[in-house]
């Protein structure tokens, strides 16, 4: 078994609600978000499962809970089976689908805690920015977040018995949604699940749902070229030049914003000591997930051998988005004629790396270097494939292959 990165997987976040529900009732609502087809409902069943009939699991968007007193009903359930077995814990599963969530689960918490009943409360959403607007306007002081990511290479390994090198490569080809890997023999239902059961109902009914969204089909195209266009630094007057339905620069650098709240896209921001420059500079595109790029882009998934460019973009990407999603702080440096890919701080450390496919000589390496010796307190790293990783430590440059580090992180090195 390969030696997992410190991904919030789906083990970790289970193993956390476990130890937080074992605590006196009630406690802070448990509020858990992440994207769509990641694991939160098999999450909140396995705890349904090993509850027993301590738990009470709803599905927020099913049609029962439009019907007159269903609100009330499932507290006064909630309340009996605490009076019967001394706990109860209420799980909502796509909490955002209730009309005015937020305010009525802070007036039932407020309930709760008056009268002292053991009832703990675990709620979840795939749009952070729903659940993340009524955390911070009506459960403010009541609630701990939660955040399941897209899976890690080792993670797909670990479950699904792949050689971990295969995982890595699946990683990069397809994305990592456990609910894909068995259709990858079926490139084409392959694809309409990426789109039917993940990208659209991101967009059409979590970001969609939002006031903020006046123009769904800019918003859509913006995904579209992300997706196209990963690990690209594309300036939001170029982004504007190829939409077909124009809006203001401000509009477009809004509809990223959401794009990266609902776990789509990391609109990563030039590194540096000046805010200002690092606002006005442009974004790098990063989808949090090579899957949205293997299903929306119609020149295909690259090969190393028949696209070696596109590859090693699709590379950098999954290294990138393998570095937020495990919580890391992600942006990129460019100062004309030098460029570094990434620059991380967080957990792992503080690393400026630079990814690099196929054979690469010391001059392309000049960016990183001047970077590292300018900012000496990030330390150096080339991604690489493995039978290049010999090259850069001739170099004198810490190495590791691409593939590790979509396994292990950084770890080898720390």
């Amino acid at each position: 078994m390969v030696e997992s990165i410190c991904v919030p997987g789906f083990r970790q976040v289970r193993d956390t609600l476990k130890d937080r529900l074992g605590e006196p009732a009630p406690g802070r609502i448990q509020v858990l978000t992440g994207p769509r087809q990641v694991g939160k409902t098999t999450l909140l069943l396995q705890l349904a499962e090993d509850l027993g009939p301590r738990s009470l699991y709803i599905a927020c968007d099913g049609p029962e809970t439009g019907l007159p007193g269903f609100w009330d009903r499932l507290w006064q359930h909630a309340e009996e089976i605490w009076s019967e077995h001394g706990l109860a814990v209420v799980l909502l599963d796509e909490v955002q689908h209730l009309a005015d969530w937020a305010t009525k689960l802070k007036a039932e918490w407020d309930r709760i805690r008056r009268r002292r009943l053991g009832v703990h409360v675990v709620a979840t959403g795939s749009s952070a920015l729903q659940l993340g607007s009524g955390t911070r306007q009506s459960l403010a002081g009541r609630f701990e977040r939660l955040t399941l990511m897209h899976w890690s290479a080792s993670a797909i390994a670990e479950v699904f018995d792949v050689p971990v090198d295969d995982a890595a490569a699946m990683l990069v080809s397809h994305g990592t949604f456990p609910g894909a890997v068995g259709l990858l023999g079926d490139p084409p239902r392959w694809a309409a699940y990426i789109r039917d059961s993940i990208v659209e109902p991101a967009i059409g009914r979590d970001i969609l749902a939002m006031a903020q969204v006046r123009r769904p089909g800019l918003l859509r195209q913006i995904f579209a070229i992300a997706a196209c266009s990963p690990a690209q630094i594309i300036s939001l007057q170029k982004l504007q030049g190829q939409l077909q339905d124009r809006g203001a620069l401000q509009t477009i650098s809004h509809y990223l914003q959401l794009l990266q709240e609902a776990y789509l896209v990391a609109p990563l921001q030039k590194h540096s000591t000046r805010p200002l420059r690092r606002r006005s500079a442009p974004p790098k595109l990063v989808p949090l997930s090579n899957a949205y790029c293997a299903a929306i882009d119609p020149l295909g998934i690259p090969g190393p051998d028949t696209d070696p460019s596109r590859f090693g973009r699709w590379v950098e990407n999954a290294c990138l988005a393998c570095a937020w999603n495990a919580g890391q702080q992600v942006t990129y440096w460019r100062e004309e004629p030098l460029e570094v890919d990434g620059i991380i701080e967080g957990s792992w450390g503080r690393f400026a790396i630079e990814v690099k496919t196929g054979p690469f000589a010391a001059t392309d390496l000049i960016g990183l270097l001047e970077f590292t010796r300018r900012q000496p307190e990030f330390r150096p790293l080339v991604l690489c494939d493995p039978e290049q990783v010999s090259a850069a430590e001739r170099l004198g440059i810490d190495a590791i292959s691409w593939t590790d580090f979509l396994l292990r992180g950084p770890s080898r090195l720390t």
